[in-house]
């Protein structure tokens, strides 16, 4: 692993873990030799980080060099602590992740008052029947971001099946299901898929970069035109 790259592992690894933080367990972490990670923490002091502790007891990180501090009033943690949340009940595990590391992430540049704000808040989300994200949630997701046309086999509300090819724009999340937006090529024109009735994903190589913005502004002035 490079060494900006572990340096950043470290960072993260002391934002999101509870201090103090043994040198054992951060070398750990971050794959290291424990006399590497008394290296990179030092390394990590000289560029500006405040970092306490010592060997032998623990390390606690206080500010972070590589985030500008935030000013939030009580309100706007809730909305972030309520948002964040919500997104880690959804079931998609590498969106929960995502929303773990942004909350550690705003955690690390609140002054103590704030950040206790953070950690105690009012709001909170509580869903223990959430459903597993469905099956190529990912793979769709990553299609979008690399605007990816893919070929589909899908499942209508009477089970009847087709092979489509489509090119995926959003992932919408309603109470009723989990869906995509999409571009349908054998429709020629927007189509909204349930990921539970996509069958079968694969990627296709073939890029509609950069229709991507333009097929959702469109999309949206339908919907504004009733």
């Amino acid at each position: 692993m490079a060494r900006p790259d572990r340096l950043f592992r470290l960072l993260q690894a002391m934002r999101m873990m509870p201090a103090p933080i043994t040198a054992a367990r951060l070398a750990e972490e971050t794959g290291v030799s424990l006399r590497s990670l008394y290296r990179d923490i030092d390394s990590l002091r000289a560029a500006g980080a405040r970092i306490e502790g010592e060997r032998g007891y623990g390390y606690r990180l206080i500010e972070d060099y590589s985030l500008p501090p935030q000013t939030f009033d009580r309100t706007e943690i809730e909305a972030i602590v309520l948002g964040l949340a919500q997104v880690r009940s959804m079931g998609d595990p590498a969106l929960s992740q995502a929303a773990a590391s942004v909350l550690a992430k705003v955690a690390a540049t609140l002054p103590n008052d704030r950040e206790q704000h953070l950690l105690h808040a009012i709001s909170q989300v509580y869903r223990p029947d959430a459903a597993p994200a469905p099956a190529f949630t990912t793979e769709i997701r990553e299609a979008c971001w690399r605007e990816e046309a893919l070929a589909i086999r899908y499942a209508d509300k009477g089970s009847a099946q087709t092979e489509r090819t489509i090119w995926p724009l959003a992932i919408v999340y309603t109470e009723a299901a989990l869906t995509t937006l999409a571009w349908c090529c054998l429709r020629e024109d927007f189509r909204m898929f349930r990921l539970e009735r996509i069958l079968a994903l694969h990627p296709t190589a073939t890029s509609f970069r950069p229709r991507r913005a333009a097929l959702l502004r469109e999309y949206l002035c339908r919907l504004g035109a009733g």
